[in-house]
């Protein structure tokens, strides 16, 4: 679904990824593990245009999708959760969700908000709240479900647990999987490692913007190099 080829990316003259190469299958959940400030944010924020890449090849689908800007980028089925989720403080959640439709406003009569209250129950409590009120682990929900009502095809989740008490963590990472579960191919971006491992079915290892390993999530996480820098093992 998703095939990345000698991508280089970054921030003016400064490049962060250096010919990152991945793929992601339909229907499978992709984990990218690393450190801070090895180019995982930076990948996804090219991915979907908001960064344009320097060198190399973005195809999604049967489509190059290199250079687009985000707006075509979702248009062509592919949602962006950033990290720290970032709803809009100043707007209530149903607001919030409403904005994920700007791009296909028709969708909202197709029932989509009442599947994501079925999958999001409390956000349904809190529709007429502002964003800003609602605890951490919500507006995480938040920001997830409004990258779920345009119906993508593929959703990249940035840090999901960021900013999360660690008591709601398990709790976002139960949608996530209840995500997978559906058949919605998931890109997701993670600290996090034994939960991204625990859920993923491949993932690959990002370090100084370059992929140093991939290969099955349990191959990664039994890897001594995962087990020591990133599991504490």
């Amino acid at each position: 679904m998703l095939e990345i080829k000698n991508l280089d990316s970054g921030y003016g003259k400064v490049t962060v990824l250096h010919g990152v190469s991945f793929h992601v299958e339909e229907g499978e959940m992709v984990a990218i593990i690393g450190p801070n400030g090895a180019g995982k944010s930076t990948l996804l924020k090219t991915i979907c245009g908001l960064i344009r890449a320097q060198a190399g090849t973005v195809r999604f689908g049967k489509d190059e999708i290199t250079g687009l800007p985000p707006n075509q980028v979702i248009r062509k089925g592919i949602s962006y959760v950033p990290e720290g989720g970032r709803p809009f403080p100043n707007m209530t959640v149903l607001d919030n969700l409403m904005m994920g439709a700007y791009s296909n406003p028709a969708i909202l009569k197709t029932g989509v908000l009442d599947e994501i209250y079925g999958l999001f129950p409390v956000l349904k409590k809190r529709s007429s709240q502002y964003s800003r009120t609602l605890s951490g682990g919500e507006r995480q929900m938040l920001a997830i479900a409004r990258g779920l009502i345009s119906r993508p095809n593929l959703i990249m989740l940035d840090e999901p647990s960021l900013g999360v008490a660690p008591k709601l963590v398990d709790e976002i990472y139960e949608k996530i999987a209840s995500l997978k579960n559906t058949g919605l191919t998931v890109l997701l971006v993670e600290q996090n490692t034994s939960y991204a491992l625990e859920l993923a079915n491949r993932g690959y290892v990002l370090e100084n913007g370059q992929v140093g390993l991939e290969g099955t999530a349990a191959d990664l996480a039994a890897s001594d190099h995962i087990r020591k820098s990133y599991l504490g093992l």
